[in-house]
């Protein structure tokens, strides 16, 4: 499916309860919530945060929210609604945020994915990261999750190497 009036944009406050709202149904379900609009809103005035948002005109269709420490990125959180899947949103979101990454000269990225989550795991290994460690009951003693990572310093020939291979 083609969403061709989506666009990507910086999240404004105003969207904290929609975001935090697909982080609750998509990502922490089953967990107690823990990205309410509070914390959302914070992520978003936070200078060394970026929340990108995937939006039409009515709707946000897909969010990330990376944080930027001086010698690595973190992504908190990404998650794209089911209608929207499969469009290659969640890969214009995380290639928005590496570039951010690698403009401030922040070569590794690193994120965490529940270890039942084995589309996440597969869409994060396509787009270049490797499991680093298992961290056992890493989700509020529910659920284990897989600590992921990339060295965005070999981006641009891991981009090269895809499109000759696509």
């Amino acid at each position: 499916m083609i969403h061709s009036e989506l666009s990507l944009r910086l999240a404004r406050l105003a969207d904290a309860d929609s975001i935090a709202n697909l982080s609750r149904d998509l990502i922490e379900c089953g967990l107690d919530w823990r990205w309410t609009p509070v914390r959302v809103a914070a992520s978003i005035r936070a200078a060394n945060v970026n929340v990108l948002v995937a939006a039409t005109h009515e709707e946000i269709a897909g969010f990330a929210i990376m944080r930027y420490g001086d010698d690595d990125a973190h992504l908190d959180l990404l998650a794209v609604s089911p209608s929207y899947r499969r469009s290659g949103i969640a890969r214009q979101l995380l290639e928005w945020l590496e570039e951010c990454a690698v403009v401030a000269g922040i070569f590794n990225v690193d994120l965490e994915v529940r270890a039942g989550n084995e589309e996440a795991q597969l869409f994060y290994t396509r787009m270049g990261y490797r499991t680093l460690v298992q961290l056992p009951g890493y989700y509020q003693g529910v659920e284990a999750a897989l600590r992921m990572g990339r060295d965005l310093s070999r981006r641009s020939f891991d981009q090269r190497t895809r499109r000759k291979q696509s």
